[in-house]
């Protein structure tokens, strides 16, 4: 497809969306729009469809074909997945929080781990061509994610947290224009989740579109004007976060009573 099906301003379409999985409906006519560049979290509890709608974005689920049903990811319903990897990058996680792909993973560099991210493998394999800018953007990425020093680090004794910043720089170092999170603070312990949602922010003001799909509070971050609440397969709500992030809302979400409290920029339930 030539450049001009490419469209600069809209990252992601979805109109008239269901998705099966087995023979069960776990996605309900799903209708959303996010703009590129746009910071957005998607919030609702576990079952409520998040993974499901993560797999339908990143075309790894088709949508039930259906009259008026549309996906398109920058204007286009179809994607060499290679060349989508330039625009839109993903970050999800394992049951422990931080798996990188491959059973090398673990005795390769960090460096090395973000470089084979060019080629969606999990370590340099002597096949593998790799150009000076290769390091070099890998370098670039490093850094983005304040990971310069984890570079000669093997994966297999880096922290959850230091390998969530690896599985983000990975992503990172095609330069994609949108971001992808599923629960980037799963397994990380307090200081982690701190000095990574603080890298995020960074990210977030330096211009690439933020879309975090999780069912902490604390994880959206103040840059998140955005919400999208999501129950049982459906979209419930769609709208700024100080009419969304509060406790009746989340409360009828959750169904238990929420409390929300505020810290400076940051919101906290319990």
């Amino acid at each position: 497809m030539g450049d001009k099906e490419f469209d600069s301003q809209t990252f992601l379409e979805m109109h008239a969306v269901n998705v099966a999985r087995g023979d069960r409906i776990v996605l309900h006519d799903v209708n959303l729009n996010i703009r590129a560049g746009e910071h957005v979290a998607i919030l609702g509890p576990n079952g409520c469809g998040k993974s499901t709608l993560i797999l339908a974005m990143t075309c790894q689920l088709y949508p039930i074909v259906c009259p008026g049903m549309a996906v398109r990811i920058f204007g286009r319903e179809r994607w060499d997945l290679t060349e989508l990897r330039r625009h839109f990058g993903v970050v999800t996680a394992g049951p422990t929080g931080a798996e990188l792909p491959g059973e090398r993973t673990a005795v390769t560099s960090g460096l090395d781990a973000v470089i084979a991210g060019f080629f969606s493998a999990s370590t340099l394999w002597p096949n593998l061509h790799v150009t000076d800018e290769m390091r070099a953007r890998a370098r670039e990425a490093l850094a983005r994610m304040e990971a310069a020093h984890l570079s000669q680090q093997f994966v297999g004794t880096m922290s959850a947290g230091e390998r969530r910043r690896i599985l983000i720089a990975r992503a990172l170092v095609l330069r994609p224009r949108q971001l992808l999170l599923d629960e980037p603070s799963n397994a990380l312990d307090l200081a982690a989740q701190r000095d990574l949602r603080e890298t995020l922010r960074t990210l977030a003001r330096d211009g690439t579109g933020l879309v975090m799909v999780t069912h902490h509070l604390g994880d959206i971050l103040p840059e998140i004007e955005r919400i999208i609440l999501m129950r049982n397969g459906r979209i419930v709500a769609d709208g700024a976060r100080e009419d969304l992030l509060t406790e009746p809302r989340l409360s009828d979400l959750f169904h238990v009573p929420v409390r929300v409290g505020r810290d400076a920029e940051w919101l906290h339930s319990w």
